[in-house]
């Protein structure tokens, strides 16, 4: 992460209220800071600067663009919090992949865990990995990239890039999981595309999208 240089651009607000705020996260911005100055820019703090009361619900990896719920109460940070954990939010993501996916819909089922050694990989480990879950539909398939969209169930570190890279179709652009052409891209092209929640003050249902830029 020596070389992290963070997009310029303005805070883009999708919605704000008095329990949440949404923001569109541009790919190449950390989600949180990372360890040291130079990691210090992130979403989190960008956002703390025009809404000082800003609390952390879940994180994005610094590569994917897309929807991100931030709380501005305590009570909105647990109330969401439990949604997550409960898998009452619903995601959807958008993903360039390598090759030509097949079937059009499938699940993907593979526990994963943290591979130690070349952190921050994550790595498919039946014996030991935590469950994940992703379904996926096709939108459109070529013979040398595949655009589909990704509903993960479980919400595990890079739990689209695994599951994708398993099924022998790495997300384009993918500096940890992509190889030779699949890798030669200017950005992870993963994007999280939309996001439903129970707004935390009466339960009523809300969806927030982002078009995917790619």
């Amino acid at each position: 992460m020596s070389d992290y240089a963070p997009p310029d651009t303005p805070l883009a607000v999708i919605h704000a209220d008095h329990e949440l705020l949404i923001l569109n996260k541009p790919a190449g911005l950390l989600s949180v800071p990372g360890k040291g100055e130079h990691l210090a820019d992130c979403l989190m703090a960008r956002a703390r600067a025009a809404f000082p009361e800003t609390l952390l619900v879940h994180r994005l990896d610094r590569d994917t663009s897309g929807v991100m719920v931030f709380a501005l109460t305590p009570h909105a940070q647990r109330h969401l919090g439990l949604q997550f954990e409960k898998r009452m939010m619903k995601k959807t993501y958008v993903a360039r992949v390598w090759g030509r996916l097949a079937p059009a819909t499938g699940t993907v089922d593979l526990p994963l865990i943290v591979d130690w050694p070349n952190r921050p990989r994550q790595m498919v480990d039946a014996a030991n990995g935590r469950p994940a879950q992703t379904d996926w539909r096709v939108v459109r398939a070529g013979d040398d990239e595949t655009r589909v969209r990704l509903f993960p169930r479980t919400g595990r570190s890079h739990q689209l890039r695994v599951h994708m890279l398993a099924l022998g179709h790495p997300i384009l652009g993918d500096p940890f999981y992509a190889t030779g052409q699949a890798r030669d891209h200017p950005r992870l092209m993963l994007h999280a595309e939309s996001l439903r929640l129970r707004h935390p003050d009466g339960g009523v249902g809300m969806t927030f999208a982002v078009k995917c830029p790619f």
